[in-house]
């Protein structure tokens, strides 16, 4: 099944008629390689279908994160952003200067992250990293 049937799938079991609106939505968040703002999405989504307004987009991102479908992201110096939760665990490093976000993965920070939740007595169920920094001049 494709991500955006997964979707589909998602919204029905919480009651939402699936409409081209958000058929259009559900297809610009699957086609989504970055971590887009409600106000992207809804420019995304009215490339396929010119109808979509902003509060579908919101009440759809807000149904999708009560699903555990999206996560939102609230980075320091910018507004929500969204991504789809069944992607590879990754972390974040946010230019500050930009705004530019930056997915990246490190088996070594993996590693150490869980050593330092044993050392501790604790087993690591969940974790996000974020990074902030500027770019070398």
């Amino acid at each position: 099944m494709n991500e955006v049937k997964e979707l589909e799938s998602e919204l029905r079991a919480e009651g939402v008629r699936i409409t081209r609106q958000r058929v259009a939505i559900l297809s610009a968040l699957s086609d989504s390689e970055d971590h887009p703002t409600a106000e992207e999405l809804l420019e995304r989504s009215r490339d396929f279908d010119s109808s979509v307004s902003l509060a579908t987009v919101y009440r759809t991102l807000s149904v999708l994160e009560g699903r555990g479908a999206i996560q939102r992201n609230e980075f320091e110096g910018g507004g929500a952003r969204f991504e789809l939760s069944n992607r590879p665990h990754h972390d974040h490093l946010i230019d500050i200067d930009t705004g530019k976000v930056v997915e990246f993965r490190s088996d070594k920070i993996e590693r150490l992250q869980e050593e330092i939740a044993r050392e501790l007595g604790y087993e690591l169920v969940h974790h996000r990293m974020e990074l902030y920094g500027k770019r070398k001049s």
